[in-house]
């Protein structure tokens, strides 16, 4: 049930990312600003991960989790009808902070085993997470390839109004024994995040990681488009679901943290995501002979990126959810929200990147954050 809830949510996350092509011009947006589209959600859903996230620590989680998702759900609709890009944007910005619920979801069920066991278990949920991720992007395109993209949103909100239902009557109560005010456990992130230093390098490696993949997801739907491969809506989610490989490492992410191998698997994710950028930029130029190989090679560097993205997020929550046990809603907050501003920068970049120097540019600058991501390892002793 956890890992099926963050699967469906998340999808309002990354849908935008394949559908700035059509909803950009749509609404008058010019090719450099498309990237905002894809931001707004990501930018909400990171202040969402600060603001409303420790509120777990603070309030019984179940009825936090329905009253979040409920907003999320009409946010959704509320999409749907939009009429003006400036509107959107908002609309977009409070739909990615109700979103954030996931992260409430997300140490609820680590709380319910001991700490031996919770790299499996925040791995089999981050495993629904990544599907979820991956499956945003076919899903998004072959509705909007059918309906427009408005129907993308009139569907997830009629997702995420079963889902409230559902775990309005399945999900556990879980009351935080709370110590202090709301004002208080927002001034005590700082506190957290300057007395932690395991909180501080995961959440700069996974803040470049995730600016990485949003870059590459935003971007890549735009490459897809043009020559050689001129690529429609469905060919685009035909592609994106290659990324469902990646996804599949989840889980055995998760457990090789509980074996020992954490900084090993990290550097190798770290390394994964270089490597997988430097493939795509040679097989997005015109220097491969074949349109076949050139989108086989993209294919491959998109499972590589995937799989490096999902080793880094998973050890990282891994480490930060063993740190301190009645904090865990401001920890998973501060973590994830640094996460995601990374992704927003990304999304945003994406656009003015592809403008200014193409596909090219893009993968450039991915590379720079796998490298930034390595050296975190190297200087920082990450663990």
């Amino acid at each position: 049930m956890f890992a099926t809830s963050v699967g469906v949510v998340v999808t309002n996350l990354y849908a935008p990312q394949t559908l700035i092509g059509l909803i950009g011009p749509s609404l008058g947006l010019a090719d450099a600003s498309g990237g905002l589209v894809s931001m707004a959600t990501l930018l909400g859903y990171s202040v969402g991960l600060f603001l409303l996230v420790p509120l777990a620590d603070l309030l019984e989680n179940r009825k936090l989790i329905v009253r979040m998702l409920g907003c999320a759900a009409v946010s959704a609709i509320a999409a749907a009808f939009a009429p003006s890009a400036a509107l959107l944007l908002v609309i977009l910005f409070i739909l990615g902070a109700a979103c954030s619920a996931i992260h409430i979801l997300v140490p609820v069920a680590a709380s319910m085993v001991p700490p031996e066991q919770r790299g499996r278990v925040i791995g089999d949920v981050m495993g629904g997470l990544m599907i979820g991720i991956v499956l945003s992007r076919p899903l998004a395109s072959i509705i909007t390839d059918a309906f427009g993209w408005r129907a993308f949103y009139g569907v997830s909100a009629f997702a995420l109004a079963i889902l409230t239902l559902t775990l309005a009557a399945r999900l556990p109560k879980r009351q935080p024994v709370a110590s202090s005010n709301y004002p208080t456990l927002i001034a005590s992130l700082w506190h957290l995040l300057r007395t932690e230093p395991v909180l501080r390098r995961r959440a700069l490696t996974a803040s470049l990681t995730m600016a990485a993949f949003s870059l590459f997801w935003t971007a890549v739907a735009l490459r897809l488009m043009q020559s050689p491969f001129e690529f429609d809506q469905s060919e685009i989610a035909l592609f994106a679901l290659v990324g469902a490989a990646g996804a599949a490492a989840t889980p055995l992410v998760g457990r090789a943290g509980d074996l020992g191998w954490t900084r090993s698997g990290t550097i190798a994710s770290h390394l994964l995501m270089v490597g997988a950028f430097g493939l795509t930029g040679w097989a997005g130029s015109s220097h491969v002979t074949t349109p076949l190989l050139s989108l086989l090679l993209m294919g491959v560097g998109a499972v590589l990126l995937d799989i490096g993205v999902v080793g880094d997020h998973n050890l990282g929550r891994r480490a930060i959810n063993l740190l301190r046990p009645e904090a865990l809603g401001r920890l998973n907050g501060l973590f994830v929200g640094l996460f995601f501003l990374g992704g927003a920068i990304g999304a945003a970049a994406a656009g003015i990147a592809w403008t200014a120097g193409g596909w090219i540019a893009v993968c450039l600058i991915g590379v720079a954050c796998g490298i930034a991501a390595l050296l975190v390892d190297w200087i920082g002793g990450i663990t």
